[in-house]
């Protein structure tokens, strides 16, 4: 017996010790964002260090971009098309969509890609295959311009009018204008049930429940002039068109660095991509014990 105790303290040993060799110890993120005039995607970690700074390059004034797996997604405003690109660099389908109207915002679900067509007013719902499902999901739109998407409900930012609309991925409409009053409102992140949008010429980051109630108007301010946002755990990027910049604040409101990446050409997108950790060493564990026990019994 004690001989057995001896062998399972030894392969623990061992087992632990190739998982910290395989499994880091945190997860770091990576930045992906879109600039507008110079036509780029730009890498960056979520500490502000420069990973590439033209991670993808002669786009067409790019937009709104999302990130699945290692896949990006990016709405080329002036060329009508959302084009498809590893998290590499590697481009995928340049125009895995076609013929759309002034793309702005992009949000992608599971298999899904929804986009708002400023130019026409609609949502349109496409698979990341590049297949339409329905080209006019919502429609009559007041100018669409951020979305976002949380389990079944969608949200969107209307510029001129000052709302947030939630719709359903299946296109039946929640509430129009779920949150009103709001000052050029363009990018929209959500968490759990906080909305977190940012309202360009009122220089501030909003938070807003799910339900449409307010947490607080104001929950960053002194900004200049913030477009897109995203948010990852307790933290938010928010990229400044005018200063070619993009700050951190935490999801209380916290200034992390409001200069955490510089030097952007109009940033107008932003996505945060966090890789899952390795799960080797646990598994190399549980496979040694399981050896270990068969051997044992075997005597």
């Amino acid at each position: 017996m004690r001989q057995f105790k001896l062998r399972v303290i030894s392969i623990m040993a061992l087992a632990l010790s190739a998982g910290a060799a395989f499994m880091p110890a945190t997860a770091h993120g990576q930045i992906f964002v879109s600039n507008e005039t110079a036509a780029t995607i730009g890498e960056y970690s979520t500490s502000g260090a420069t990973v590439n700074a033209s991670l993808v390059s002669g786009l067409s004034q790019p937009l709104g971009i999302a990130v699945s797996g290692s896949d990006l997604f990016v709405a080329n405003h002036s060329a009508g098309t959302i084009g498809e690109y590893t998290t590499s660099g590697a481009t995928v389908n340049a125009s895995l969509v076609s013929g759309l109207n002034d793309p702005y915002g992009i949000a992608v679900s599971g298999s899904d890609l929804f986009v708002a067509n400023w130019g026409s007013g609609t949502i349109g719902e496409y698979t990341t295959s590049g297949a339409t499902v329905n080209a006019s999901l919502v429609s009559g739109l007041n100018y669409p311009h951020g979305i976002a998407v949380s389990g079944p409900d969608l949200f969107v930012t209307y510029l001129y009018s000052g709302t947030i609309g939630e719709y359903t991925t299946s296109g039946v409409t929640v509430n129009a204008s779920l949150v009103s009053g709001l000052n050029s409102p363009i990018g929209i992140a959500v968490s759990g049930s906080d909305l977190f949008v940012t309202n360009f010429y009122d220089v501030t980051v909003g938070e807003y429940t799910t339900s449409g109630a307010t947490v607080n108007a104001s929950l960053v301010s002194g900004l200049s002039y913030p477009y897109a946002i995203a948010v990852s755990g307790p933290d938010l990027f928010v990229t400044s068109a005018t200063l070619g910049t993009i700050g951190e604040y935490t999801t209380s409101g916290v200034t992390v660095n409001a200069s955490l990446v510089s030097g952007l050409d109009r940033p107008s997108g932003i996505a945060v991509a966090v890789p899952e950790p390795a799960r080797l060493g646990l598994l190399g564990l549980a496979g040694g014990m399981l050896l270990m026990r068969r051997r044992e019994n075997r005597q």
